[in-house]
């Protein structure tokens, strides 16, 4: 009979060699895979999109305690970090648009508000009623569930910037550049522009789009489990 055919040892080990990844270049790649996942994650949040969550109900009913919400980035310009350069513009923040932007008197803290008044803009309300250059504007998303109405003459111990009023009866105020004037949907329990001034674009972080993800708050603070407000989830932000 003939003699089985074998491969030598020093082949055998060859195969053997070949069969098994050198351990370093596995470490190695899950090294680079995880970096350019990293550095894919931070180029999105920094230039494209970022995430944010309600933490008060001053946009009610626009936006809830609880939702979580997809910011675009690109669409007034992003901001490079540690420059002060700014990626070209698509288009100007402009009347109606829900923006993400840093709290001028403590840039630490990030805000979101609706934008009431552009650049050039004269903004004027009257018994709560917003005014833009002299005609009442048609805002579907405001809240009130307060009834009174603070006249004119009443100063509530010099918060509102010089001249402006009150919360009820404000300004007349012109925006100037380079900035605009935000108000919440809330209009009764908002801390806005009526309060703090101006917001400069240099603050602004982006357009509010939709709503990835919501939870209902109030049944935490109830002591139950807060659930899912699945209803909301994907809802475009108008």
């Amino acid at each position: 009979m003939p003699e089985e055919l074998k491969p030598p040892m020093n082949a055998r080990a060859e195969s053997r060699t070949l069969e098994r990844p050198n351990r370093k270049s596995v470490v190695r790649e899950y090294a680079e895979a995880l970096f350019f996942a990293v550095l894919l994650t931070v180029f999105i949040r920094t230039f494209v999109i970022q995430a944010f969550k309600i933490p008060s109900g001053s946009m009610e009913n626009t936006l809830l305690v609880g939702d979580h919400l997809f910011v675009n980035k690109f669409l007034y310009g992003a901001k490079v970090p540690f420059t002060d350069l700014t990626l070209p513009a698509i288009r100007q923040p402009k009347r109606g648009d829900v923006i993400v932007f840093k709290f001028p008197n403590d840039t630490k803290k990030d805000f979101i508000k609706r934008c009431i008044g552009t650049p050039g803009d004269k903004i004027e309300i009257k018994d709560k009623v917003v005014y833009v250059n002299d005609q009442p504007i048609d805002e579907p998303y405001v809240k009130l569930d307060d009834a009174r109405i603070l006249p004119r003459s009443y100063s509530s111990q010099g918060i509102y910037p010089t001249g402006a009023g009150n919360k009820d009866n404000y300004g007349p105020i012109t925006v100037p550049q380079h900035h605009l004037f935000m108000m919440g949907d809330n209009r009764d329990h908002s801390d806005d522009s009526r309060y703090w001034g101006f917001v400069d674009f240099d603050l602004i972080k982006g357009k509010a789009i939709f709503i990835y993800f919501s939870v209902n708050q109030d049944q935490k603070l109830a002591g139950a489990l807060p659930m899912p407000r699945l209803e909301r989830i994907g809802d475009l932000i108008k």
